[in-house]
């Protein structure tokens, strides 16, 4: 009780410190508190992310991007993560997955279905979620992640649980290949109850976060590095000129994903999910870019989330087209 109490005093101090403009003293003869107590209720609530303060500047890059990327694609929002470019793709990752966990704070609420596609740049973000307390909400896997080395459920199950575990919400686990090996597999464990339950609760998701998977990425996706694919997966890759993935759905350069054989095979949704719902794409990583282009191409993209040099790439891929 004396955690919510302290929330509480912290979101009441922060909304009249911002909101109302008003000062330390004025605020504290409100509460009934010392100005030092005001001071520490109003750090207390910028550090947990109860506090998201942006400075909006008209001529600053990273919004000139977002403009840029808003008019070349069908797409509702962007988000320009500004970050030098001498730091490298690694950094760069973690800026964008910093700003993506406290952003999704502001999405993600009570009586809410949060699908999650797992991958390198799910389970950075996950490292920075900033607690907060939800109810009846579900975090639901949407593509299973085994393979012929493991089942991957530690890898994927991690990633889950974290968001679970940050939102109080009831974690969905898909313990189910990434691939099978024959689509009549699929089909038939497709019909299964237990699989129907999370195949339903994947299309009832009010939200869905992903990435862009790309085989030469700088920082690798997982379904590449992690032994997922065969010779002959990478050899169809190729044969039908698939340039990305979501969530282990793989997609063409001008965005369609029909008539893919591995598609058959793969666990992941049908990528009219993501053209359906909202979904929030986070991508870092110039390599990742090719793929961008085409998922935006194709409509499967809601809202993104990108760091600046993976942006002017883009931008400067778009205008090569």
């Amino acid at each position: 009780m004396e955690k919510i109490e302290k929330i509480n005093n912290a979101i009441r101090a922060a909304r009249m410190y911002y909101y109302q403009g008003m000062t330390s003293a004025a605020i504290a003869r409100e509460m009934n508190l010392s100005r030092s107590s005001v001071s520490r209720l109003i750090s207390y609530a910028r550090e947990r992310g109860y506090v998201d303060i942006r400075i909006i500047d008209p001529i600053e890059q990273p919004l000139v991007l977002e403009k840029e990327i808003s008019t070349f694609y069908p797409i509702e929002k962007v988000h320009v993560v500004s970050v030098p470019d001498i730091v490298g793709e690694a950094e760069w990752l973690e800026r964008v997955a910093q700003f993506t966990a406290k952003y999704l704070n502001s999405l993600f609420d009570s009586n809410m279905i949060l699908g999650i596609a797992w991958g390198t740049t799910l389970s950075a973000i996950s490292r920075y979620l900033l607690p907060k307390a939800t109810h009846n909400s579900q975090i639901v896997q949407l593509n299973g992640a085994g393979n012929t080395r493991s089942m991957g459920i530690e890898y994927a199950s991690e990633i889950i649980m974290r968001f679970a575990l940050n939102f109080q919400a009831r974690a969905n686990l898909f313990p189910v290949p990434t691939f099978f090996d024959f689509a009549s597999t699929k089909s038939a464990m497709w019909k299964e109850r237990s699989i129907q339950r999370i195949l339903t609760l994947q299309e009832q998701a009010d939200l869905l976060l992903f990435s862009i998977g790309a085989v030469n990425a700088g920082v690798p996706s997982h379904v590449y590095s992690g032994g997922y694919l065969e010779e002959g997966d990478l050899q169809e890759i190729h044969k039908y000129h698939i340039i990305g993935d979501i969530a282990t759905v793989f997609f063409r350069e001008d965005g369609s994903f029909e008539n893919i054989p591995l598609n058959q095979r793969a666990s992941g949704p049908n990528l009219n999910l993501f053209r359906n719902k909202h979904g929030i794409c986070v991508v870092s990583g110039r390599a990742k870019v090719k793929g961008l282009h085409a998922a935006l191409r194709g409509g499967l993209i809601h809202e993104l989330i990108l760091d600046e040099p993976t942006a002017r790439t883009l931008i400067e891929q778009v205008k090569q087209t």
